[in-house]
């Protein structure tokens, strides 16, 4: 079976670099944490390859549209999950299961589409990790401020096997 690393190459996507923070921001957490037979991760924008953060910014429903947030959760969630492979030492394949998803969306006054955005990071870890390790629980949440304007941001939590 191949690695979810070769899932992701084979779909013409890519694993960020760290993510490069804008100047003026402080880090005072980690992207993702191991404890116990657990990986938590931080919440995570979408990132170009070389770790800047990539857009779209703004509110969802008004400067961003419903498709291009669906996108952006998916890109923010490779952006995650690079962040779990570093804090795994290289590799996801000790991912046993994706636990929960927290997708928070930047919303416009009215937009309540939340649940269909918050959908392109579901997508793509059930299409990574298969229905049985890839199936979770979640929370699309529409917000009125997240980080730098960016239009999506994803948590989550993985169990984990032993090293």
């Amino acid at each position: 079976m191949p690695t979810v690393e070769k899932r992701i190459q084979s779909m013409g996507l890519y694993l960020p670099q760290e993510p490069k923070i804008p100047p003026g921001i402080v880090i005072d957490f980690a992207w993702a944490r191991v404890h116990g037979d657990r990986v938590f991760a931080s919440g995570h924008s979408p990132q170009s390859p070389d770790g800047s953060l990539l857009g779209p910014f703004g509110r969802v429903g008004a400067e961003v549209t419903a498709e291009q947030a669906t996108e952006a959760a998916k890109i923010a969630t490779l952006s995650l999950l690079a962040s779990v492979r570093r804090a795994l030492g290289g590799s996801l394949d000790r991912v046993e299961a994706v636990l929960r998803v927290d997708g928070f969306v930047l919303v416009a006054p009215g937009f309540d589409g939340t649940t269909n955005v918050v959908n392109g990071c579901s997508r793509l870890l059930l299409e990574l990790f298969g229905e049985d390790a890839g199936r979770h629980a979640r929370t699309a949440m529409g917000v009125a401020a997240t980080p730098m304007s960016c239009a999506v941001v994803i948590a989550a939590e993985f169990a984990i096997r032993p090293a």
